[in-house]
C-alpha cells in the first residue's frame, strides 16, 4: 500500500503552553492539538522551557526547544528586547526544519524574519498570527524616541507573511489603517473548551470579584484595589481573588496594606492548572479586567463561559471591549476607581444570570476547522 507522508504544520512562537500560560500560547496549543489527525502533524517551535530532551510529544503535538529559555520581562516589567532578539536568532533553525505549512506569531517580530527566509527557501507561504497592533503612538509612549525603532520593526514584520491570521476585527482594522497591510487577513477568534468548562464545579474559595492575569503595569490591578477600598469606605465590603504573578506583585501588596483592605484582597499567585482557574471564576460573581492594553482578552470569553459578567476599561488599545456588551454581559467603564466600584456594585446587586450562551461559537473545535481551511487555501 502506498504510504503518504503526513502534512507537517510548524507553529513558531517563543512561548509554548503550558510552560508559559498566556492567551497567545494557549491559542497555538489548543488549535494545534485539534489540527492533529492521521494525515497531519503539528510541531510547536519555541524556547526550551522543559527539562530533558529538546524535542518532546505532548497531547499529540511535537514540541521543539530551538532556543534557550530566557525571562520575557525586565525588572521594570517591560517586555525584554534582548530576549526577543535572541529568540529571533534561534528561529534561523527553522531553515533546517521539515514543514509544509509555517505560521509564526507576529509578536515579538524578530522571529518573523528567519521564518520568512525558511519559507522562501522551501517555496512555502508564510502565515503569521497577529494578536495585537502597537502602532507608532503606543511605541513612542512605551519607549520614547526608541519607539521609532520598535514601530519600524513592527511595520517591516507585518509585510513578511503572505497571509495574516488575527483574532478580532479591530486588530484587522488596525493592521489596515495603522500599519497599511494589503495582504489577506483572516479573522479567527480565540476560544474555550466549552463542554469541559461547563462541566466544572465551583471552587470552595469563593469571592465577589476575581482578576486573572499577569501583574504588570498596564493591567492596572492597582486601580481595582483602589475601587475595593472605595467600596469599603462607602460601606460595602467585598472579597477579591487576584490570580496571577508578575513584577507588580510587591507594589500591589504594599498598596493593599496602605489602603487597609488586607481582609478583602487575596493574592493567590500563579495557578498551574487552568481548570482550577475556571473553578475559581465559577466561585466568583464578576471578573474585573482593568487592562488598557489587550489584544483579544481571552479571559473575557473564559469568564463568560463560566457564567460571569466582565468589567473592563474603555480605550483604543483594549480590544476586549468588543467582547463586552455594556450592562448585558458586563460593563465598559473609564479607568477610575469610582467607575470600577460603581460597576462592581451594579453587578453584585442585580439578579445573577448566566452569561455563557453566546460563547458556544468560540469553541476550539469549530475554530480549528476554520484554521485548517485557511492553511489549505
Amino acid at each position: 500500500m502506498l504510504q503518504t507522508k503526513p502534512h507537517k504544520i510548524a507553529l513558531v512562537y517563543d512561548c509554548i503552553y503550558p510552560y508559559i500560560k498566556g492567551g497567545s500560547e494557549r491559542r497555538y496549543y489548543e488549535l494545534g492539538k485539534r489540527l492533529v489527525n492521521d494525515k497531519t502533524e503539528v510541531h510547536l517551535y519555541g524556547m526550551k522551557l522543559w527539562p530533558g530532551a529538546k524535542v518532546l510529544k505532548r497531547d499529540g503535538l511535537i514540541l521543539h526547544g530551538i532556543g534557550k529559555a530566557r525571562p520575557l520581562y525586565t525588572k521594570s516589567g517591560r517586555r525584554s528586547i534582548k530576549q526577543a532578539l535572541l529568540f529571533g536568532l534561534s528561529a534561523f533553525k527553522m531553515i533546517g526544519a521539515d514543514f509544509d505549512t509555517i505560521d509564526c506569531c507576529g509578536f515579538p517580530y524578530f522571529s518573523m524574519f528567519p521564518c520568512k527566509l525558511a519559507a522562501m527557501l522551501k517555496h512555502k507561504p508564510l502565515y503569521a498570527t497577529w494578536h495585537e497592533v502597537w502602532g507608532k503612538e503606543y511605541w513612542l509612549s512605551y519607549l520614547g524616541f526608541l519607539g521609532y525603532f520598535g514601530y519600524t520593526v513592527e511595520w517591516l514584520a507585518c509585510r513578511l507573511p503572505n497571509e495574516i491570521i488575527t483574532n478580532i476585527n479591530v486588530i484587522e482594522e488596525k493592521l489596515r489603517t495603522e500599519l497599511h497591510v494589503s495582504e489577506p487577513i483572516h479573522v479567527i477568534a480565540n476560544g474555550v473548551d466549552y463542554d469541559n468548562l461547563r462541566e466544572l464545579k465551583p471552587a470552595d474559595n469563593k469571592s465577589d470579584i476575581i482578576f486573572v492575569g499577569r501583574l504588570v503595569d498596564f493591567k492596572h490591578v492597582d486601580v481595582l484595589i483602589k475601587a475595593i477600598a472605595y467600596l469599603k469606605e462607602h460601606g460595602t465590603e467585598v472579597s477579591c481573588n487576584i490570580v496571577g504573578d508578575g513584577p507588580e506583585l510587591a507594589a500591589l501588596r504594599k498598596l493593599v496594606n496602605r489602603l487597609r483592605v488586607n481582609t478583602n484582597v487575596n493574592f493567590l499567585g500563579f495557578v498551574e492548572n487552568s481548570d482550577d482557574v475556571y473553578k475559581l471564576m465559577k466561585a466568583s460573581k464578576v471578573l474585573v479586567l482593568p487592562s488598557t492594553h489587550e489584544g483579544f482578552g481571552m479571559v473575557v470569553i473564559e469568564a463568560h463561559a463560566c457564567g460571569l459578567p466582565v468589567i473592563t476599561i474603555d480605550g483604543p488599545d483594549n480590544a476586549a471591549v468588543h467582547l463586552v456588551k455594556h450592562q448585558i454581559n458586563g460593563s465598559v467603564v473609564s479607568l477610575k476607581a469610582k467607575s470600577i466600584a460603581t460597576a462592581i456594585q451594579y453587578w453584585l446587586t442585580i439578579e445573577p444570570s448566566d452569561h455563557s450562551v453566546h460563547v458556544r461559537n468560540y469553541d476550539w473545535k469549530l475554530l480549528a476547522q476554520t484554521q485548517a481551511k485557511v492553511y489549505s487555501q
